[in-house]
């Protein structure tokens, strides 16, 4: 685009795909032409993606209050370059006012807008204005950055504090976690320049905190994964329970990063890896393509899996509405709704009962989430286990000790946790309360 500079032509498509319901933002910002892109481009690209999706909400009321007809309805182009601007006024020092201005403008004219293109530029200049004046971002600019909505339902269920917590953990960029298949390849990213720090939960976890990691040769072959720490850990409480498991049923397994702990923990077993999406499943076979036979990808809805008691352990890492993930998959506010909580409930409450039913007798299931909501959690585990009465729960601190007697959490990590249990036995991480995302776990086994 004339005038407009890499990063913003990129940021710019990549918004209003998303705000078209086209595409999710991490796929688009993992395509070949934003990896094409020099580092500083890429960096402002995804930044701008990133940073418009968290404080959209509050950037509209802003946009909204200096329209001369604030219910104006705008065309998607007008309205994602108005948010870019003001996004670029309001959160990022570094950008020159008149950049910010100027390139919104010129998005909003190669749009095919040209006459709301003065309406672009007179919104940004007030909003330029009040920026010099705009006082330090508070805890209540980030819940306003929230649907009210979700922001009630976390307060009736997890109170003031901790609202604030996850609202705040929302707006941020998290915290970048990696694993390596080998110790040759950590020593691969030091060589790069790529500043690590020690995991807080897993011993061989690192956190990324300088440097791309994926624009490594390690990163790119293979030999370091990206992968939250929270996400991890629930791979490392499936395959830590026994040590002599030889059959297991991965229920929900793209993109495959779980897959892949259980089959590196777990040498003797037999995995079937199960996806719906066949795009997904594609990705699947090529990220566990170095396992060899061991892993049988196999392209099926798991609610619909019609296997009774072959193998010995389930993972059921179910598909939910996201919300413990809002910090790195923010557009998932702006486009879930109260109702669907109920619709992925009911799919999630037929894939445990699947698992369960392959499942052999004395065999266990690990069910997880990265939701911080009732209905996907607690009460699909409930409403399962009086359905199924071969089925008890199993109180997750034992396998907490398990793991960090085998030196996989850490002594600090495992203390930590042990803060985390339900009365229930079941592990709940809130956003960003242990450098993790959200996610619930709970441990179930069948009756011999």
């Amino acid at each position: 685009m004339a005038g407009i500079t890499a990063s913003r032509a990129a940021a710019f498509r990549i918004l209003l795909a998303v705000e078209r319901g086209k595409a999710h933002a991490d796929e688009l910002l993992r395509e070949a032409a934003v990896s094409a892109l020099a580092p500083s481009d890429r960096n402002l690209a995804t930044t701008l993606v990133m940073g418009v999706l968290r404080w959209q909400i509050r950037l509209d009321a802003k946009i909204r209050n200096n329209l001369a007809k604030p219910n104006a309805k705008l065309d998607a182009e007008v309205l994602v370059a108005l948010r870019m601007g003001a996004f670029q006024l309001l959160h990022l020092d570094r950008i020159p006012v008149h950049a910010a201005i100027g390139e919104s403008v010129e998005l909003a004219k190669n749009a095919g807008h040209r006459f709301a293109a003065r309406m672009v530029n007179a919104v940004l200049r007030k909003l330029a204005r009040e920026s010099v004046s705009e006082p330090a971002l508070t805890d209540a600019d980030c819940e306003l950055a929230h649907p009210l909505w979700l922001v009630q339902r976390w307060k009736s269920f997890y109170g003031e504090e901790i609202t604030r917590a996850i609202c705040r953990y929302g707006q941020q960029q998290p915290e970048l976690a990696v694993r390596f298949v080998d110790s040759a390849a950590e020593r691969e990213l030091i060589e790069a320049g790529i500043k690590l720090a020690p995991g807080r939960l897993l011993a061989g976890v690192r956190i990324v905190m300088a440097g791309d990691v994926a624009a490594t040769e390690a990163f790119r072959c293979g030999r370091v994964r990206i992968q939250d720490e929270g996400s991890q850990l629930i791979a490392e409480i499936a395959a830590g329970f026994r040590n002599n498991v030889t059959s297991i049923v991965d229920t929900c397994a793209a993109p495959g990063g779980k897959t892949m702990i259980l089959a590196e923990r777990k040498l003797d077993a037999q995995i079937v890896a199960c996806e719906s999406n066949p795009q997904r499943l594609a990705i699947l076979k090529e990220r566990i393509v170095g396992f060899g036979d061991r892993v049988e990808c196999r392209l099926v809805d798991a609610s619909e899996l019609n296997e009774t008691a072959k193998y010995e352990l389930g993972l059921v890492d179910a598909p939910c509405s996201g919300t413990g993930t809002l910090g790195r998959n923010p557009e998932i506010r702006h486009r879930l709704r109260i109702e669907d909580l109920a619709r992925h409930a009911e799919r999630q409450k037929a894939i445990l009962r699947a698992a369960v039913k392959a499942v052999k007798p004395g065999g266990r299931i690990v069910y997880s989430t990265c939701s911080m909501e009732p209905e996907e959690n607690e009460r699909v585990v409930d409403a399962v286990l009086l359905e199924m009465p071969e089925l008890k729960r199993i109180p997750l601190p034992g396998s907490v000790d398990e793991l960090r007697g085998a030196g996989i959490l850490t002594y600090g990590g495992a203390e930590q946790l042990h803060e985390c249990f339900s009365a229930q036995g079941a592990l709940r991480l809130i956003p960003g309360a242990l450098g993790t995302d959200g996610f619930f776990v709970a441990l179930l086994e069948k009756a011999d």
